[in-house]
């Protein structure tokens, strides 16, 4: 199963580790630092061309991936809606 995202990007529902707030999540340092750190290892993936509004990390497919932090212009209950609609199609 996989979950649009936005701009015709998709990821598999079973590498998705979290699906967060932009707006609320970065208050925390810690969050701030790992999507910097994420940032400059090149992990970033910016998938919308609007304000983004979350953040979807995967989990690393091979011992040489480290994962990956898509940011979408959808809201996480969008996300949240898609992939529960996903999820009962199966």
């Amino acid at each position: 199963m996989y979950l649009h995202l936005g701009r015709n990007t998709v990821v598999r529902s079973d590498e998705i580790v979290g699906i967060f707030d932009l707006e609320t999540s970065t208050v925390s340092k810690n969050t701030r630092d790992f999507l910097k750190n994420a940032q400059k290892s090149g992990r970033v993936i910016n998938v919308s061309y609007e304000l983004p509004k979350s953040f979807v990390i995967t989990k690393k497919q091979t011992e040489k991936d480290s994962g990956n932090v898509y940011i979408s212009q959808l809201s996480t209950q969008t996300l949240k809606q898609r992939a529960e609609k996903v999820k009962s199609n199966f």
